[in-house]
């Protein structure tokens, strides 16, 4: 067996100096012997560029080339591999990938959102130019899903992908239960924490783990995804007394990421809050954990969990991409040929067939619930449950009461036109609220 370090080493130029990438440049300096000997070869860090030059990031970058413009990463002869940790879905950091693939380079990026809005422009450029894109962390940090999707499960056909997808939601609701806080109150804790941006929105309102999902079920399904048939449903409608009532009835919330493939070969993808039951597996991961589950039909359910972001859990990803494309791997992006994608047939909103927990605010007098009931039949809606709790009495001295409602599965077109007319009973004091329950 030769000798590692007299292979050619692998030389890198890397594209952002964040938290992700001073932890990938900190890995690779650190585990150097040992990344060489896993790699076959030596690893090689040549050129960097970030906007701050400098900034003390309590790593060596003095014999490092630097460029100040990314684009030049794409431009030097001497780099094999561009990894970009800039991030956006636009502007510097899709031109740098487009750039690197144009020059011949091989890419790693941990970029969610550019291969989620642009992931299959960029497969059939990386086929057409025989080059590797590998992204493992651009889902679930440190949690080699993207592998087990490409690789340890290419042989099965997948009926269900989905999971716990956004660390930052899962920690809100996860405090929300635990203390019975605001929403708004836990959120600023949260940023406080570092958990959540200052600017929160792509993570609250589903976003963030809608990029994931796309990634995950254009993967597990063999289908290219328009991100715009992602359903996507955030946290921000999602009150204490909701997580109360949720309990109350067996059940956690957790913002949640479903794909699923149909007989008829049609897809559902959504993201929202959710209720699971309390037994089930996603609703034990608390806090800023990951989880993601797979059902395929030989294989079964199988679910990974761990850390979703952080600059060790993600570097580490990233790391293990930088030492595949050392070995050789050329896998093609979304694990086969890009003429064996097709374009994903993706069912409606209003075609989901699920059993819901409902939420009305009704002013406490005689025949409420007959005439909510009676909506509810007129639209083909049957209720498996009803929970009227005490009345609340607001400042104009109306007395309001809590009705929770539980349907057995049914088309959400249909409850959508009920609760419609159920809010116009002149006793309903608040928009109702609607939350999906997955039972598995």
């Amino acid at each position: 067996m030769s000798n590692p370090s007299s292979q050619k080493p692998l030389k890198l130029g890397i594209a952002g100096l964040g938290t992700v990438g001073a932890g990938v440049v900190r890995l690779l300096q650190t585990n150097a012997q040992s990344v060489t000997h896993r790699a076959g070869r030596p690893i090689e860090i040549i050129a960097i560029s970030a906007k701050n030059r400098d900034k003390n990031r309590g790593i060596d970058l003095s014999h490092i080339q630097w460029y100040d413009n990314p684009l030049d990463l794409a431009a030097d002869p001497n780099i094999d591999i561009i990894v970009e940790l800039i991030g956006g879905a636009n502007g510097i950091a899709h031109e740098l990938v487009y750039a690197a693939l144009n020059a011949n380079k091989g890419v790693v990026t941990a970029n969610k959102a550019l291969i989620a809005l642009h992931g299959n422009d960029l497969a059939k450029l990386a086929e057409q130019k025989k080059l590797p894109l590998l992204f493992e962390a651009a889902v679930a940090g440190g949690i080699p899903v993207i592998k087990t999707i490409k690789e340890a499960l290419t042989a099965d056909r997948l009926k269900r992908i989905g999971g716990i997808l956004n660390g930052t939601c899962n920690y809100i609701l996860t405090a929300m239960a635990k203390t019975g806080c605001q929403f708004d109150e836990i959120l600023k804790e949260t940023q406080e924490l570092g958990y959540a941006e200052a600017d929160p929105s792509t993570d609250i309102d589903g976003f963030d783990a809608a990029h994931k999902l796309a990634i995950l079920a254009s993967l597990g399904f063999g289908h290219t995804i328009n991100f715009k048939d992602v359903f996507v449903e955030g946290i921000r409608g999602i009150n204490p007394c909701d997580l109360h009532y949720a309990q109350e009835l067996g059940y956690v919330i957790k913002l949640v990421g479903m794909a699923q493939q149909h007989k008829d070969n049609r897809i559902e993808l959504r993201v929202h809050p959710a209720l699971l039951p309390n037994d089930a597996p996603l609703a034990r991961v608390n806090g800023v954990t990951n989880a993601v589950f797979t059902e395929g039909e030989f294989s079964g359910r199988l679910m990974l969990e761990g850390a979703g972001a952080g600059e060790g859990p993600t570097s580490t990803a990233v790391s293990a991409d930088i030492i595949d494309l050392a070995r050789g791997n050329t896998i093609p992006m979304w694990g086969t040929d890009w003429n064996g994608l097709t374009p994903a047939t993706v069912i409606p909103q209003s075609e989901f067939n699920k059993a819901y927990y409902i939420r009305l605010m009704v002013v406490d007098q005689p025949g409420v619930v007959a005439d909510i009931a009676t909506i509810l039949k007129e639209h083909h809606v049957s209720l498996r449950s009803l929970l009227q709790h005490g009345t609340i009495t607001t400042q104009t001295q109306k007395e309001i009461v809590p009705i929770i409602l539980v349907t057995h599965q049914t088309r959400e077109n249909s409850l959508l036109q009920a609760l419609e007319a159920i809010q116009k009973l002149p006793v309903i004091t608040e928009k109702p609220v609607m939350i999906r329950i997955e039972e598995a």
